[in-house]
C-alpha cells in the first residue's frame, strides 16, 4: 500500500524513500528494481529467511471493484532494525499504512518509526487501510491516533468503523478533535479535509470510466503528501489528490501509467 503512494509521489516529482521488506528471491529483485527506477529511495536489506516476497491478488469485477487475497510473506519480518533514523529525520512526513498493525514485529517497528520521526520533528501520517484491520485494532489504532499521530487518511467506512456509528457528520467531529489535520476520501462524492475548525470539501476528479479501484486510497495520499509537503494549501493539496486517485482507477493495477507531474500541470 505505501509502495504504491511512494510510487505516485515520485511521479509527482517528489522526493520519497520506502521502508519495507522483500525476500532474496526473484520477486524481491524485481520489486526492488522497479520501485528504485521509478525514483524511490529503497535501501532495507532483502531477507534471507525462509518466506518469499509478499504477494497479493486481485480479483476485479466488471465495476471495478475489488477483493484482496494477501500473502505477507517476508512484509511480516519487517523489524526495528529496518527503522533507518536518518531517512525519517530528513523527511517532512511519515506514512505509515494501518497494515503493519497485524504482524507482530512489523507493528513494533511502527511503532519504533513513529517515536524516531516524533524525536526528529517529523510529523506522522497514519493510513487506516481497511475497516477489518480497524475492527481488529481498534483500541490501538484510538490511541496510536491520539498520542502519535499529525495526519489521518481514512475512506469514509474505515472512519465509521473507527468509531463505531453510522453518522459519518459525528465521527468528522470525532476525528477532528483527535488530529490536526485529516483527509477522509468518500468515493465519488469526493473527499473532506479537516483542519482545526475548517473544512474543505473536494470533488471527485470526473473519469470517463472506473476500470479498477486498486490504489485508489493510495495515490489519493500521494497527492495530498506531495501538495502538502510541497507548500501547496489543503485545497490544492486536495485537488492533487482526487487527480492522482481518478488516473488510477482509470487502468487496471494500483500505480501511475502516466506522469502525475504532467497530467497535473495540464488541469492547472
Amino acid at each position: 500500500s505505501v509502495s504504491n503512494t511512494c510510487a505516485g509521489v515520485a511521479s509527482f516529482g517528489g522526493r520519497v524513500a520506502f521502508i519495507g521488506k522483500v525476500a532474496d528471491d526473484q520477486l524481491g529483485g524485481i520489486f526492488a528494481h522497479d520501485i528504485r527506477s521509478i525514483g524511490v529511495h529503497f535501501d532495507t536489506p532483502a531477507s534471507a529467511n525462509a518466506s518469499p516476497t509478499g504477494r497479493c491478488l486481485i480479483l476485479v469485477t466488471l465495476d471495478g471493484e475489488r477483493t484482496m487475497n494477501t500473502f505477507l510473506g517476508a512484509a511480516a519480518e519487517l523489524g526495528i532494525e529496518e527503522i533507518n533514523p536518518a531517512v525519517i529525520a530528513q523527511s517532512k512526513v511519515l506514512y505509515l499504512e494501518g497494515y503493519s498493525f497485524d504482524p507482530p514485529r512489523a507493528r513494533a517497528a511502527f511503532y519504533e518509526a513513529a517515536a524516531t520521526a516524533k524525536s526528529a520533528g517529523t510529523q506522522v501520517a497514519v493510513s487506516l487501510s481497511d475497516p477489518f484491520c480497524v475492527e481488529r485494532h481498534r483500541d490501538a489504532f484510538l490511541d496510536f491516533i491520539a498520542e502519535n499521530t499529525d495526519i489521518l487518511f481514512a475512506n469514509e467506512r474505515e472512519l465509521l468503523s473507527l468509531y463505531q456509528t453510522e453518522d459519518f457528520e459525528a465521527a468528522c467531529e470525532l476525528i477532528r478533535g483527535s488530529v490536526k489535520l485529516a483527509a477522509v476520501t468518500r468515493s465519488a462524492k469526493g473527499s473532506r479535509i479537516l483542519a482545526g475548525d475548517e473544512t474543505i470539501v473536494v470533488g471527485a476528479e470526473p473519469v470517463a470510466s472506473v476500470v479498477d479501484t486498486t490504489g485508489a486510497g493510495d495515490l489519493y495520499a500521494a497527492g495530498f503528501l506531495f501538495g502538502y509537503t510541497n507548500g501547496r494549501n489543503l485545497a490544492e493539496s486536495g485537488r492533487l489528490a482526487s487527480l492522482a486517485a481518478a488516473e488510477v482507477i482509470s487502468h487496471i493495477g494500483p500505480r501511475p501509467q502516466v506522469s502525475l507531474k504532467q497530467m497535473a500541470h495540464e488541469k492547472a
